[in-house]
């Protein structure tokens, strides 16, 4: 029974190995010929085994192993493969670069340009800190106001934005051919915008955009505009443009002539103006010329009023007060040839909107009256710093509200404003009033971006 034993297990392992006929019948009941031996009866074989099998046990086993002649000899080992290979965890910028469904030089390139950025910025910012150092070094300028108590601070006036020349530049503009009549019958202007030759090249490409605005000064009440002519620096236009002005206005009116140089994506660029009093014009006949254009004017000197108000300043009760009286030709906004002013008070410091109050609204007048007062705080080591914003507005019931003029008073200011500021800092507790021109809100927003140049120290002041 022990080589069947050895058999059984062999055929165990070895795939190839038949597996037991099934058990013969008459084997079966004939069992009970083998029950006497004891170790059959302990194994409960229930196969039938050959007779031949019986007599050679091992046929199968010499067949694998012929040259084997000890059986009792033979062991076998199953034996299990293992996989001993281990892979090391990737790291959290390997599995983040794994995440991003881009190939690794586009992930590359990506933060290569990210680095970039961040490198020009820091470098802007390092130069414009460098640039601001050195424009502190020369604001050491200190003006005094001691034995200035009772009379104007004209020495001290800065020179008004009016008087400087923006049109500096030295470059030919080129040349335009206008045309001018006036139509007594209808009381209006005629005026024909024929051609331009030899423009300022505008463009990297050595061209220009071209086309003219054509208004009228002070009462710019209409705008026109020419067609835009591409990529030329030698544009016909061949229009004509009318305006209603009545005779009586003619001498003291301006006709503009701007040449433009259309972009796109950008602002529009001026290469040129003509600017031609009305009051040297031949009315009785049609006058047609070349003129060489100027540069253009930075702001527009339009007529949009003047306006009147008192300053008073309390330095031991740190009241700042400020009575609006009274403004004249005022610009006509609305279409009866009237407005509906009233004016905004706005005090700014730090170049953030500190403070603000307005006066009630005046209707259909260009000449209204106020006398309206405002009282505000304000620190006096605030008012250095501190600028007072005067607007003036037309109130519009349906529609938004438009802008007639402003001005604005400080240390920073220019002209009328910083001597107005002045006489009220060296007469304290004394209303100062005076009259002022309005300005055009471009023209003073442009002022209130710039830095203080003039600063009035109140050292070693009684009050």
């Amino acid at each position: 029974m022990k080589d069947l034993l050895r058999l059984a297990t062999l055929a165990f392992f070895s795939e190839g190995f038949p597996a037991c006929p099934q058990q013969d019948p008459s084997v079966a009941t004939s069992g009970s010929a083998h029950s006497s031996h004891p170790e059959a009866n302990d194994m409960s074989l229930k196969c039938y085994i050959p007779a031949d099998c019986i007599a050679n046990p091992y046929p199968l086993y010499q067949a694998m192993a012929p040259n084997t002649h000890n059986i009792g000899a033979t062991t076998i080992t199953p034996t299990t493969t293992f996989n001993t290979t281990t892979t090391a965890a990737p790291d959290f910028i390997t599995q983040l670069l794994n995440m991003i469904p881009l190939p690794r030089w586009a992930i590359y390139a990506i933060a290569a340009a990210i680095g970039l950025v961040f490198l020009i910025c820091f470098f802007y910012i390092c130069i414009k800190c460098c640039c601001k150092g050195k424009k502190n070094k020369n604001k050491n300028e200190k003006i005094k106001l001691d034995g200035m108590k009772g009379f104007t601070t004209a020495a001290l006036v800065q020179p008004g934005l009016e008087d400087l020349d923006y049109g500096s530049s030295d470059k030919p503009k080129g040349k335009l051919q206008y045309s001018l009549e006036y139509n007594f019958q209808n009381q209006e202007l005629i005026a024909g915008v024929k051609q331009a030759a030899e423009l300022l090249a505008m463009d990297l490409g050595g061209t220009s955009d071209p086309y003219v605005k054509v208004y009228t000064l002070p009462n710019k009440s209409k705008t026109w505009e020419t067609k835009v002519y591409r990529k030329t620096l030698n544009p016909i236009f061949n229009e004509i443009f009318k305006f209603q002005i009545p005779e009586a206005e003619l001498n003291k009116s301006t006709i503009v002539m701007q040449v433009y140089d259309f972009n796109r994506f950008s602002k529009h660029d001026v290469i040129g103006e003509l600017r031609i009093p009305l009051n040297t014009m031949d009315r009785n006949h049609v006058i047609e010329q070349w003129m060489e254009l100027s540069a253009a004017s930075k702001y527009e000197h339009e007529n949009l009023g003047e306006i009147c108000f008192s300053l008073r300043y309390v330095p031991t009760t740190s009241k700042l007060t400020i009575v609006i009286l009274e403004a004249k030709n005022l610009k006509k906004m609305d279409v009866g040839g009237l407005s509906d002013p009233y004016i905004k008070i706005q005090l700014i410091l730090d170049k953030k909107k500190w403070k603000k109050k307005k006066t009630s609204v005046k209707k259909k007048t260009l000449n209204p009256y106020f006398n309206e007062s405002f009282t505000f705080e304000v620190p006096f080591k605030e008012i250095q710093k501190v600028q007072v914003v005067i607007s003036v507005w037309d109130h519009d019931k349906m529609s938004k509200n438009d802008a007639i003029g402003k001005i604005f008073l400080g240390c920073s200011a220019a002209g009328n404003q910083l001597r107005h500021w002045s006489d009220m800092l060296a007469n304290p507790r004394r209303p100062i009033a005076q009259w002022h021109t309005l300005q055009s809100m471009e023209e003073v927003d442009s002022a209130l971006g710039m830095s203080y140049k003039f600063k009035i120290p109140l050292i070693n002041k009684t009050f």
